[in-house]
């Protein structure tokens, strides 16, 4: 027979626990909760040939508990431990992030996180009798911890990107705003990343992809058509019309949209759309 008693004194837990325990498919198997002086013990014996798969089960309610129950707390002492730094709000961002990475990516960073704590438990629980839930899993996890900690830092990495993109096209903003137009209007065809500037009269406004004359490019790359940003910053035209080749808004239209606001206005169906939908023209830049 294995016997295994898990202490602890937190409510919520100890709720999560015996629910879990209700369906363990290991039999035949006894469960009893106990109050004692200093815990809440939950003790659960198995009365069958098979030890190993009993403290697998049992681990695996262990680890879907961590997860489940504890894991948005860890996230959040390590923000406070390494990036004390940021503001509350910058925190409840980035915590956001990291929860959105977990839900992109579930199917991996799930099986990684409780495989992990899986095998701690295990280890653990094969070679005692009992388990103080809490000191357990403050002291014993840090792997688990790890793959946190490797998340939060990706977190705060693509805040900080977020953060300058967003202070970037404020900037910007604030420029246009600040500046009288250079011209009525142009045309910025766009397919594939890459651009094509048109003036008023249909004509090709050559791009300059002299760097060292590009004022207003970020140390953020959107996307190959940097150029061109710095080209419609320099002639502030009073109206854009942008022809979609290829009927698709990425990362680069969606920042002209953000910079240039209601100057902006999408096609996607008329002459000049046609004409170079039916083009075989690269356009890439050369």
């Amino acid at each position: 027979m294995k016997s295994i008693c898990i202490k602890t004194n937190d409510l919520k837990l100890l709720d999560y626990l015996l629910n879990e325990l209700d369906y363990v498919e290991t039999s035949p198997v006894f469960i009893s909760s106990n109050k004692f002086k200093n815990y809440q013990n939950v003790i659960v014996h198995y009365c069958g040939d098979n030890d190993t798969v009993f403290i697998h089960e049992i681990s695996c309610i262990l680890s879907c508990l961590v997860i489940d129950e504890l894991e948005e707390v860890f996230i959040k002492n390590i923000l406070q431990k390494n990036y004390f730094y940021f503001d509350s709000n910058e925190k409840k961002r980035i915590l956001n992030i990291c929860l959105d990475i977990f839900t992109d990516d579930f199917n991996t960073y799930f099986d990684k996180k409780y495989n992990c704590l899986i095998k701690s438990f295990e280890d653990y629980l094969t070679e005692h009798k009992s388990i103080i839930l809490l000191g357990f899993i403050n002291f014993r996890l840090k792997n688990y911890l790890s793959i946190l900690e490797n998340v939060v830092d990706d977190a705060v990495n693509s805040f900080i990107i977020e953060k300058e993109y967003t202070e970037f096209v404020s900037l910007l903003k604030m420029y246009i705003n600040s500046q009288s137009p250079n011209c009525q209007m142009l045309h910025l065809i766009y397919s594939n990343e890459s651009s094509i500037l048109l003036d008023e009269n249909k004509d090709i406004i050559n791009i300059s992809d002299d760097i060292f004359k590009a004022k207003y490019l970020s140390d953020i790359t959107f996307s190959s058509n940097d150029y061109a940003l710095n080209t419609l910053l320099n002639l502030l035209p009073k109206k854009i019309y942008i022809h979609l080749i290829n009927n698709y808004i990425d990362e680069f239209i969606q920042t002209l949209i953000l910079i240039f606001e209601n100057r902006i206005e999408i096609c996607t169906d008329c002459d000049i759309c046609n004409l170079y939908k039916n083009r075989k023209t690269s356009f890439m830049r050369d």
